[in-house]
C-alpha cells in the first residue's frame, strides 16, 4: 500500500444522473461533510458509451478524486489577467510507460497517493466561481481532480508504431470548462492500461491555471508522491492583491491575441475549421545539420535549435499559403527571469510578436532567424491591459491568433517517475486554438539519444503540403 486512505464514499450512477443539478448538490454537501474531522472522498463511478463502436478505447470508469484533508476553510485563489485571457486554452500531455511502472498497482493504491499528494496542490482541485462582479476566481480544494480508467484493446508497442497523431487524443480526456463552470474539473487525469500491461496516463489542464512549465511540473510532483516524497510548501499560484478593477479607455487589441465571443460560461470557441497535426523527430545531428544549414559558412552566426525550427516552419507555411501573407507569428518561450519554483503561473511565458514587411516565402533563413531572435516585442503587460480595460472581461484567443510557436524544448516532460521508471515517449499538444495554428516543439527520447519533435496542428487543407515541403526541407524521410 502506497498510504492511508482517508475516508471515502463511492457513489456509482448512470451517467445522465451525474447531469442532474440536485444530484451535484446533494454531492457538494457531502464533500463539505467531515468523519471524526477528517475530509470525505468522493469516487463517483459512470460507464461512458463512445460513438465509435469500433474504438481501441474501452470499460471507461469515472471517478472524481479529491485532497485527503480541507486546506484552508473557505480559500480562494484570485486570476491575474494573464490567467484570464489564457482561459480558453486546454494543455493536454500523455505520457507513456511499460509495465514495470504500474505493475502490482491497483486503482485504491494509486488514488491514495493522489489524496495525500491534492493536499499539497488544492488550487488545482478547486472549482471556478464568480464574483459579484462578474469575475471569476478559484473556490480552492472543492471538488478534487476528476479521473477516468479506460482499457486499450492494443498494446503499447502497436499504439505508438501507428504513428498516427489523432490516436494520442484518445487518452486524454476531452473536456472543456463550463456551460456549468461550479462542477468543471480544472485538472483531469486518464489512466489507460495495454494489453501488455503498459500504462498511459493523460492529463488535460485548463491553461487558466498556468502554463505548459506549470503543468508539467504539477504532474512531476505527483510523481514524487509516489515514492512518498512531497514539497515542503503547498504548490500555489501567482499571489495577487485584492485590486479594484477599474473601467479604463478600451485600448487597441495587441497584436498576439484575438478576441472572440462572448461565450459566458462555456469556455470554448466554436469554429468551423478541422485541424490536423503532423509531427516530425529530429535527432540532435539532425538539428545540428538544420543550424548548419540556415548559417551557411558563418559558424558564428548560428541560430539557436529552437529559432531555427521556427524560421523554417514559418517560411514553409508561408509558400503553401501563397496569396495568404503570414507576416506576423507569435512566440512563445520561458521567461528565464521569471522565479517560478513552487508556483503555477502565465505570468513566466513570454508572448512576442514578431513582424515583418518583406516578403517571408523569398527572405533568406538567416534574416528570419535573426528577426525571430532579436525584433520580438513582449505583448505580455498590454494583454493584461487589453483585458482589464473591458468591464465584461473579454474573451481572447492567444496560441493561434497568428500562427503561435511554443518552446518547449527545455521543458521536463521526462521527468515524471514512477517508482523509478520514466516514460518512454510523451507527447504534449495544445486545444481549442486559433484558425492560424500552433507549432509546438518539445524534447524527445528515442533509441536513449535526446532529440526534438515538431508538432504541427493547422488547418487540414494545408496540413499535407507542409509536411511534404517541411520533409523535404529538413531531409527527411
Amino acid at each position: 500500500m502506497l498510504g492511508v486512505t482517508p475516508p471515502f464514499a463511492i457513489v456509482t450512477s448512470p451517467r445522465s444522473l451525474l447531469n442532474s443539478s440536485s444530484f451535484r448538490t446533494s454531492l457538494r454537501r457531502l464533500l463539505n461533510s467531515s468523519i471524526d474531522g477528517d475530509k470525505i472522498s468522493i469516487f463517483i463511478f459512470t460507464k461512458m458509451v463512445l460513438s465509435n463502436v469500433e474504438s481501441p478505447i474501452h470499460d471507461i470508469k469515472i471517478s472524481t478524486v479529491g485532497p485527503g484533508y480541507v486546506s484552508g476553510q473557505g480559500a480562494v485563489q484570485e486570476l491575474t489577467g494573464m490567467d484570464l485571457a489564457m482561459k480558453l486554452h486546454y494543455l493536454k500531455t500523455v505520457y507513456y510507460f511499460r509495465t514495470q511502472a504500474f505493475e502490482g498497482l491497483t486503482i485504491i493504491n494509486i488514488k491514495e497517493t493522489l489524496f495525500k499528494w491534492m493536499c499539497h496542490a488544492y488550487v488545482p482541485c478547486g472549482r471556478l466561481r464568480r464574483a459579484d462582479s462578474g469575475r471569476p476566481y478559484i473556490k480552492c480544494n472543492d471538488c478534487g481532480v476528476r479521473l477516468i480508467e479506460a482499457r486499450c484493446k492494443l498494446s503499447l508497442d502497436e499504439w505508438l508504431e501507428s504513428k498516427d497523431d489523432s490516436s494520442h487524443k484518445l487518452l486524454v480526456p476531452n473536456q472543456f470548462l463550463g456551460p456549468d463552470l461550479p462542477f468543471s474539473p480544472l485538472v483531469l487525469m486518464q489512466l489507460t492500461k495495454f494489453t501488455c500491461g503498459a500504462t498511459s496516463v493523460g492529463i488535460s489542464w485548463a491553461h487558466v491555471l498556468g502554463d505548459a512549465f506549470s503543468a508539467i511540473g504539477f504532474i512531476n510532483l505527483w510523481g514524487q508522491a509516489t515514492r512518498h516524497q512531497y514539497p515542503t510548501q503547498p504548490l500555489c499560484m501567482d499571489h495577487t492583491k485584492h485590486e479594484i478593477h477599474h473601467i479604463k479607455t478600451p485600448l487597441k487589441d495587441p497584436f498576439s491575441i484575438k478576441r472572440v465571443g462572448p461565450l459566458g460560461d462555456h469556455w470554448i470557441t466554436p469554429n468551423d475549421i478541422t485541424f490536423e497535426t503532423c509531427s516530425f523527430y529530429l535527432s540532435s545531428p539532425e538539428v545540428t545539420h538544420l543550424r548548419s544549414k540556415m548559417s551557411g559558412n558563418k559558424d558564428h552566426q548560428q541560430i539557436p535549435p529552437f529559432e531555427s525550427i521556427c524560421t523554417i516552419v514559418w517560411q514553409c507555411v508561408a509558400k503553401v499559403k501563397h496569396g495568404s501573407r503570414v507576416n506576423t507569428v507569435t512566440i512563445c518561450t520561458r521567461d528565464t527571469k521569471s522565479s517560478s519554483e513552487g508556483i503555477i503561473t502565465n505570468r513566466a511565458q513570454s508572448i512576442k510578436v514578431v513582424k515583418t514587411n518583406s516578403s517571408v516565402e523569398e527572405s533568406s533563413l538567416m534574416e528570419l532567424g535573426f528577426l525571430i531572435m532579436n525584433q520580438g516585442v513582449d505583448e505580455r503587460r498590454n494583454i493584461e491591459e487589453a483585458m482589464e480595460s473591458d468591464s465584461e472581461l473579454p474573451d481572447f484567443l492567444v496560441y493561434g491568433a497568428n500562427l503561435t510557436f511554443v518552446d518547449l524544448h527545455e521543458a521536463p516532460l521526462y521527468d515524471l517517475d514512477i517508482r523509478g521508471n520514466m516514460p518512454v515517449y510523451v507527447n504534449f499538444a495544445i486545444d481549442n486554438i486559433g484558425d492560424e495554428g500552433v507549432v509546438l516543439v518539445f524534447p524527445t527520447q528515442k533509441d536513449k539519444t535526446n532529440g526534438m519533435t515538431i508538432s504541427i496542428t493547422l488547418p487540414q487543407n494545408l496540413i499535407s503540403e507542409v509536411k511534404s515541403m517541411l520533409k523535404k526541407e529538413l531531409s527527411l524521410s
